[in-house]
């Protein structure tokens, strides 16, 4: 076959190809991933802590407010581009109404998003390591600001999980209409 020779399409009926593309949503996740990981990392070398040091703990200075509100950017930030990739990379779906479409390429942010929100937590979790301090050795002063912390890292961590799902779910919508509207944009020109 020579270069450039025009090759002949078969269109396969929608009804035997998934609708999910998981090789998008793995490639939003791992962006989403990674992109959080030199955002946090970022904000820690600007002197924001948001891990606690080891082994020491969380002290009760560590949390502010604002050390929340930068990491519920960093995650919106970071699932923004996780969810706008995977709604680039999908596979261009055949014969689907727009309507189906946006639905689908929003699935496929928050499947991304809900794929990266796993891995971390799976990997926070085989990389913990909990203090031993009991409760008994703290002053009562010390457990209370402790529940304290712990609930503003709570709120913090649940307006950034929501925020950021819908974020990815949005970005998806708009990678994947960019993503159709250059392929009709590909056609047109075509003589």
């Amino acid at each position: 076959m020579a270069y450039g020779a025009e090759l002949s399409t078969v269109d396969i009926p929608d009804e035997h190809q998934s609708a999910v593309s998981w090789d998008a949503i793995w490639a939003g996740a791992a962006a989403t991933v990674a992109l959080l990981f030199v955002l946090v990392s970022l904000g820690a070398g600007l002197g924001l802590k948001m891990a606690p040091r080891w082994p020491a703990g969380l002290e009760a200075d560590d949390f502010t407010p604002a050390v929340g509100a930068v990491f519920v950017a960093c995650q919106v930030v970071a699932s923004m581009l996780g969810g706008y990739l995977t709604g680039r990379l999908r596979t261009k779906w055949l014969h689907v109404h727009d309507h189906e479409t946006y639905f689908r390429d929003t699935a496929h942010g928050l499947l991304a998003w809900a794929t990266s929100v796993v891995g971390l937590l799976v990997l926070g979790a085989l990389t913990a390591q909990a203090p031993a301090a009991s409760v008994d050795a703290l002053a009562p002063a010390e457990v209370i600001r402790a529940g304290q912390i712990g609930a503003q890292i709570s709120l913090f961590l649940g307006i950034g999980a929501l925020t950021s799902a819908f974020a990815a779910s949005v970005a998806a919508t708009i990678g994947g209409m960019r993503r159709d509207d250059m392929h009709r944009l590909h056609r047109a020109a075509k003589p």
